[in-house]
């Protein structure tokens, strides 16, 4: 008989199971390599301890942008949903934002299911507590038991374990979120080998019975009628759906808050992190806000078999019978009963100006980090940065160059390129007043920004991408058809411009003209003069956004075009910012510090001005080399 030891060889090993430990085993294992994926527990694979929701404002078009590569966080989202609605459809499509309430212990069987079947993935239960450096490179990992997993390259996604701390009132103890086991060995680990760490806090909201809500008293916010998904491959739309229920704070709830603040751990010194800017407890809303005379509350379910809700807005480290009191003074809560109570959790991530935009660490080559180790919030950028890290991953073990979005042609860019070169020192939220070309990174578009990208990396199935092109093509021709056919002013054509509101016109038009009102739809077009085959939603939704901001998506791509030439000037290895004169002693320190990889990386580091990149570019070129991004 031939004895056999806990522990392997593969090609990628992840160390977490949460929204970006999923995506990036799933993205690795797609791509031919043998993974890995190690949790805490087996339990709590892609876990919502917070808000039970995926989407909204940026966080949307990033789900779609997982999709558009090949991810899976969308289409479970999409089997698992109980309330759908699109946000922010009075303004304009750069700023459309699709949003799901998730029945959360749904969404945790289904994306399971989907790791337990996915060829070249194994997982399994188990608490890592070092990694495996050999001549200063990660090669594996150790867990608690003693077993040993060599790999070629390690993703750590390991959230807000490490060294987690709960806190309510002047209770703290250590703890992973709801109670799970914290992880303290690797973040110490991580420490001894030279990581910079800092100490970041987030929070949740207590959970109530929804037998004991007046609904009555409260605005129902029911979803969308129109079936919406985030997956271009979902074909199957859920519609019975359930409503979540709006109330607010008032005098009352804001006066017994002030009156138990110096009960309140973030002001009474026991929280040392430092929480989200966008997402504060209902204490420090109080405070910062204290001319506000109410604060929206949000009664989200948390699955369609559970009876607890979810207090959106009401996020608090207080005391459990201040929680309480603070419920009941709320509007349809009289008599609320607590099921969970709300708290803090500290926890430790590393400083992200120490990755490369691969999201592999500059200090242990082959150590991608990925989520809220790299001090992000939410459930989106953790899998946003998931999929990138195991992407990656899985090309540094097959020899192959790193994928790196830019930011013309992602969120996902956005997100890490901030992360990787300005930092955070709180925990960061994705905006879309953060990406400078927002029409260009639409809702509608994700696709035609990502999915050829997701091919060419082995992501996205042939199928799928033949009807990809399909669409494209039929965009492309529409388009062309609508500058190339005129309407004259006929009876039925001036007809369909009355009804709709807007001038009839004395001469023949060009279809692509008349898109341009804002009276007028793609439909109201087709009705003029129908195409020589009926479009799908999603073909018409593209061609009449393109042609409606044609002006400025052009303006757009000329800045981009314009950024490009300074994005492709390579910042070569061998350089030295300590020998350059003439940038600052800060420019100085910082360029060190994040070690940009190109001239555009550089120029957004805070504390490099546009004079010390002029410097830079003439001492890379004066000596005599000339690099390029490709080089």
């Amino acid at each position: 008989m031939k004895l056999s030891y806990v522990g392997g060889e593969y090609d990628v090993v992840v160390i977490g199971a949460g929204h970006a430990g999923c995506e990036a085993a799933l993205a690795a294992a797609r791509m031919g390599c043998s993974t890995l994926l190690l949790t805490l527990s087996l339990d709590t694979i892609a876990y919502m301890p917070c808000n039970p929701s995926i989407g909204g404002p940026a966080k949307g078009h990033v789900v779609r942008e997982i999709d558009a590569l090949g991810g899976e966080m969308g289409k479970v989202i999409d089997k698992t949903h109980i309330q759908m609605r699109m946000l922010n459809t009075g303004k304009g499509p750069a700023v459309y934002a699709l949003r799901a309430q998730a029945d959360k212990f749904l969404y945790q069987q289904e994306m399971k299911k989907t790791i337990e079947e996915q060829p070249n993935l194994s997982l399994h239960q188990g608490m890592v507590e070092e990694l495996i450096i050999e001549a200063g490179v990660a090669k594996g990992v150790i867990t608690r038991t003693g077993a040993r997993y060599h790999a070629k390259a390690v993703v750590l996604t390991t959230g807000t374990y490490l060294r987690g701390k709960v806190i309510v009132g002047d209770l703290a103890y250590e703890s992973g979120p709801n109670n799970q086991q914290p992880s303290v060995n690797l973040a110490l680990h991580l420490m001894d080998l030279g990581f910079d760490m800092v100490r970041f806090k987030t929070g949740t909201p207590p959970r109530i019975n929804k037998r004991t809500i007046d609904t009555s008293q409260m605005e129902i916010q029911p979803g969308d009628d129109e079936p919406r998904a985030f997956s271009y491959e979902t074909t199957s739309y859920i519609m019975d759906q359930m409503p979540c229920w709006l109330t607010y704070t008032n005098d009352d709830t804001h006066s017994y808050i002030r009156d138990n603040l110096h009960r309140a751990p973030m002001y009474s010194g026991v929280i040392e992190g430092t929480g989200p800017r966008y997402c504060p407890s209902i204490e420090d809303k109080i405070v910062r806000f204290a001319d506000k005379g109410r604060h929206q509350i949000f009664i989200e379910p948390e699955g369609r078999s559970t009876e607890e809700m979810y207090v959106q807005g009401l996020s608090t480290s207080l005391p459990e019978d201040v929680q309480l009191n603070i419920l009941r003074t709320i509007k349809g809560l009289e008599k609320t009963e607590m099921m969970r109570t709300g708290y803090a959790i500290e926890y430790d991530a590393i400083v992200p100006t120490q990755l490369w935009p691969s999201l592999e660490s500059k200090p242990v080559p082959h150590l991608f980090t990925a989520g809220q180790i790299n001090g992000t919030s939410g459930y989106e950028e953790a899998a946003g940065q998931g999929i990138m890290a195991g992407i990656n991953a899985a090309r540094k073990a097959q020899g192959k160059d790193p994928v790196i979005l830019d930011r013309s042609q992602a969120y996902i860019g956005v997100l890490i390129d901030d992360l990787v070169t300005k930092g955070t020192n709180e925990p960061y939220r994705l905006l879309t007043s953060r990406a400078e070309y927002r029409l260009l990174l639409r809702h509608d578009n994700a696709d035609m920004r990502l999915t050829p990208i997701g091919y060419d990396i082995g992501l996205i199935p042939e199928e799928r991408y033949h009807r990809f092109t399909a669409k494209k093509e039929a965009v492309q021709l529409e388009i062309k058809r609508l500058h190339e056919v005129k309407v004259k002013p006929t009876e039925e054509v001036q007809a369909i411009l009355r009804e709709m509101g807007t001038p009839e016109i004395n001469n023949a038009v060009e279809l692509a003209q008349l898109i341009k009102r804002p009276e007028l739809g793609y439909d109201e077009i087709a009705k003029m003069s129908a195409p020589p085959e009926p479009l799908t939603k999603d073909t018409a939704e593209q061609v009449e956004i393109q042609l409606k901001f044609e002006g400025y998506i052009k303006k757009s791509l000329q800045q981009v075009e314009k950024m490009k030439k300074i994005e492709e000037k390579h910042i070569p290895s061998w350089v030295d910012y300590a020998k350059i004169a003439g940038i600052s002693s800060e420019a100085r320190e910082k360029l060190q510090q994040v070690q940009p990889i190109s001239l555009g990386q550089a120029s957004r580091i805070s504390g490099v001005n546009p004079a010390d990149i002029s410097i830079l570019m003439v001492y890379i070129e004066q000596s005599g080399k000339v690099y390029t991004i490709d080089e």
